[in-house]
């Protein structure tokens, strides 16, 4: 008995062996458009020769966990972007590969579908998939060039397939890497903070963060008593930013030592420039400002309050803050504004499993 169990046990191994050889999933190409969950955001205005689809956003997210995209396999996107802290970093400059640090401040990746006056805080990428290309290329960063990353990816089959299913070839190059990471950052919607809850009367602000809503939605005027902010002419709108380029006061002219937007424009009326961010998520994305110089909400709003600098490019807007003594908010009034502000922080976003790591 024991001489027949072991035959069958050979020939049945051997049957199962030939039948996986045999048996061998086809990878085909998917154009099945992703289904963007943006809830009661308007219509983001997507482009058209990049609509994200599940296999072009599922390669978009194995290529920001992707180490190999490094010059030394050490770092991917993610190192700088991490899901806990909102996909930013709060380390004041991010360290690349070589060990040395950026030069701005990381910012936070969501909403980027509605980012249409582009990337970085000087706007010099066009596009997401424009950005995403320059963090592997700069030496600062991933330090790699865009032909050897393009090598390490097609000397990997799990690469080659998803490839094919998300572009219907197998064909790697430095735009298709691109096109994919934007399509997955795409989707990276934060849109469920409590101030949403709210929106949809599924919540109620605490009576601190109430003041702090209409302090922070109502303009300041210094010839009567009245208190504002004036904070939502900058920070206004469902995502909480105009997608412009300003100079909030951080230095007079004779400080500036980073001109922002003035070098990609070379126009001196862009001096000192930068990117609004977004305020969704700002409790949990810290330090702040472009070089990170603020450490906590409440060093933010003595700046707005009384800190503001003159100069030339300096918003019009922003001169209320500076004369004559600020914008006079008590310090009730600057802790009312924070805990507004913290009603923007969307705790779903920071375990969503469909930004987390495939890995």
């Amino acid at each position: 008995m024991k001489m027949r169990f072991f035959i069958c046990l050979f020939f049945g191994s051997l049957i199962l062996a030939c039948g996986s050889d045999t048996d061998d999933i086809q990878v085909v190409y998917d154009p099945t458009v992703y289904s963007l969950d943006y809830g009661q955001f308007p219509n983001p205005n997507l482009s058209s020769d990049n609509v994200p689809t599940n296999a072009g956003v599922q390669l978009g997210r194995m290529l920001f966990y992707e180490k190999a995209l490094s010059k030394d396999g050490s770092m991917s996107c993610a190192e700088c972007h991490i899901q806990q802290d909102m996909f930013s970093d709060i380390r004041r400059f991010s360290l690349g590969v070589e060990g040395l640090p950026g030069g701005r401040q990381a910012m936070g990746v969501f909403n980027l579908a509605w980012h249409n006056n582009g990337m970085f805080w000087d706007g010099r990428s066009p596009l997401v998939r424009d950005q995403a290309l320059k963090p592997i290329q700069d030496p600062l960063e991933m330090n790699e060039t865009l032909e050897n990353a393009v090598m390490k990816l097609q000397n990997m089959s799990m690469y080659r397939d998803q490839f094919i299913r998300a572009f219907g070839d197998d064909t790697i190059s430095s735009e298709r890497i691109g096109l994919a990471l934007e399509q997955f950052e795409l989707t990276m919607i934060s849109n469920n903070a409590k101030f949403d809850r709210v929106q949809r009367n599924e919540a109620t602000f605490t009576a601190s963060e109430e003041r702090g809503r209409i302090l922070f939605f109502q303009e300041f005027d210094p010839f009567i008593p009245q208190k504002g902010g004036e904070c939502f002419h900058c920070h206004g709108g469902f995502n909480f930013t105009n997608d412009q380029f300003m100079n909030n006061g951080l230095d007079p002219e004779s400080a500036f030592t980073d001109l922002g937007r003035f070098d990609v424009t070379e126009n001196p009326n862009d001096r000192a420039k930068f990117k609004v961010p977004s305020l969704r998520n700002i409790e949990l994305t810290p330090p702040y400002m472009h070089d990170g110089r603020f450490a906590t909400l409440e060093e933010v709003m003595d700046h707005y309050n009384t800190g503001v600098h003159q100069s030339p490019t300096l918003e019009g807007l922003m001169f209320h803050n500076v004369e004559p003594g600020g914008l006079q908010l008590t310090d009730q009034e600057k802790a009312d504004l924070v805990a507004f502000m913290k009603t923007l922080t969307d705790i779903d976003f920071m375990t969503d499993q469909r930004f987390s790591s495939p890995f």
